[in-house]
């Protein structure tokens, strides 16, 4: 199960990773005709690349919420800090796949066109949604960690 556990911190590595490149992009290239380069050369590859890595974070944390018996403390220790915890983890990744959802939706069918105000708005607020998500799940993460 070791192994199981180094995949999927690999791949919130990944996931994080790619997430705050992209932020700090965002924030740093200030000529906008650059940055509607880098992203139109970026984007495509980077929406796979981060499909990859969260469809691996999918499968390796219900892998470890299966082994380590969270449907056994939910049931029996529902009230408990553990099961609060994972509750709150899981709505999260699920309000983070959606957004993500969302956020590839547009840019897949927006590449090299145009976007609507709405379209811009939505795109850009699920981005900065998914970002600060990544860093709430991290701090979840790492503390259910800290309890098995």
């Amino acid at each position: 199960m070791h192994f199981v556990l180094y995949i999927h911190i690999l791949s919130a590595t990944a996931w994080i990773g790619g997430s705050l490149l992209l932020f700090a992009l965002g924030i740093l290239l200030r000529d906008k005709q650059a940055q509607k380069q880098t992203y139109e050369h970026l984007g495509p590859i980077y929406g796979y690349f981060e499909t990859f890595w969260l469809v691996s974070l999918w499968v390796t944390g219900t892998t470890l919420y299966i082994h380590h018996g969270f449907g056994e403390v939910f049931k029996y220790a529902n009230d408990s800090e553990l099961s609060h915890m994972m509750h709150t983890k899981v709505y999260l990744v699920a309000l983070l796949t959606f957004l993500t959802g969302i956020h590839l939706f547009i840019a897949f069918r927006t590449h090299q066109g145009s976007r609507t105000r709405f379209q811009n708005v939505l795109s850009r607020g699920s981005s900065l949604g998914i970002f600060f998500l990544n860093l709430v799940i991290l701090w979840y993460a790492i503390g259910i960690r800290s309890m098995l």
